[in-house]
């Protein structure tokens, strides 16, 4: 342990460092299962469960564009059930605390799989997944405040496990979901999801992808979800999770100061799979260069 501790208490889970993928943005097992110890990550995001077995979107689902990546995968699943009997045992060695991500059509589906979840301590955390552009007509669950407060109080009510909300970016005033998240039961709110966007195949004249739309992801939208991060964390208690273009330890340590208490790294992932490892440890250094001695002592300083 250096002079600075990494460690932080993220809504009830405990965490070594405040770095986490985002959700479907690493593979565990069979692609990076070599690449480095799963342990030295603060926790591990399971790829969105869906309440019943799904198979996504029609391909084409991902595509690239300058800064970053559309997808539009539409989220696959084998469906909560099935999750919980086959999937989540192969965590049990894993040595991270795990969050599992969950996803579903109607605020009854997150209700349902709620109840199967239930407390069971294999799951440091539930992150609820009411924001992917890519699933049904596209419109987020955290679109607005109400439907907000539907939703996570009912899940709430559900389980005792630290609950966090993933917010869409897609909303007139983040503020307003991040509070109703809170005010509803949320440990902790993450800011924020893909933002809606297309592209089309100029040779065909017709959209690239087979959902015509999709999320986009990447270091391109990183100074737009800071300003949302730094609006977030100033209207909220509970703590923010800062997810969008982080590709560096730079990028970690800008969103800490806007007010974010830990990170998702996502996109990079594809092209760099060592950069979650190499956040941690660039963050580590610059705090002890800095002389900060925690996480939280930074957290905000830009305010």
């Amino acid at each position: 342990m250096g002079a600075c501790d990494l460690r932080i208490n993220l809504g009830g889970m405990e965490m070594k460092n405040p770095v986490m993928p985002a959700s479907g943005a690493y593979d565990y097992f069979e692609h990076n299962a070599d690449v480095f110890p799963m342990d030295r990550l603060g926790a591990v995001m399971v790829k969105s469960v869906h309440r019943h077995p799904r198979e996504g979107n029609s391909a084409p689902r991902i595509t690239e564009v300058l800064g970053g990546m559309i997808n539009a995968v539409g989220i696959p699943s084998v469906g909560i059930e099935a999750f919980m009997a086959q999937e989540l045992p192969r965590f049990d060695a894993i040595g991270a605390p795990v969050v599992l991500s969950l996803s579903g059509h109607a605020p009854e589906h997150y209700y349902e799989s709620a109840e199967i979840v239930a407390d069971d301590q294999r799951v440091g955390a539930i992150e609820l997944n009411l924001s992917c552009p890519n699933v049904g007509t596209g419109l987020p669950f955290s679109a607005g405040g109400a439907i907000v407060e539907e939703i996570v109080s009912g899940v709430r009510r559900r389980t005792k496990l630290p609950l966090y909300v993933k917010l869409s970016p897609n909303v007139s005033d983040i503020r307003e979901t991040a509070r109703a998240a809170e005010l509803s039961g949320a440990d902790a709110v993450t800011v924020a999801n893909t933002y809606r966007a297309m592209k089309i195949d100029i040779r065909t004249g017709k959209p690239v992808l087979g959902n015509i739309s999709g999320g986009m992801s990447g270091p391109a939208i990183k100074p737009q979800t800071m300003f949302l991060v730094y609006q977030a964390s100033g209207a909220v208690s509970i703590p923010v999770i800062a997810c969008g273009g982080i590709a560096t330890w730079q990028d970690a340590a800008e969103y800490i100061m806007a007010g974010a208490s830990a990170v998702q790294v996502g996109c990079v992932n594809f092209v760099n799979p060592m950069a979650m490892v190499e956040v941690i440890d660039g963050l580590q250094q610059f705090m002890e260069e800095r002389g900060f001695r925690s996480v939280e002592e930074m957290r905000g300083i830009a305010r």
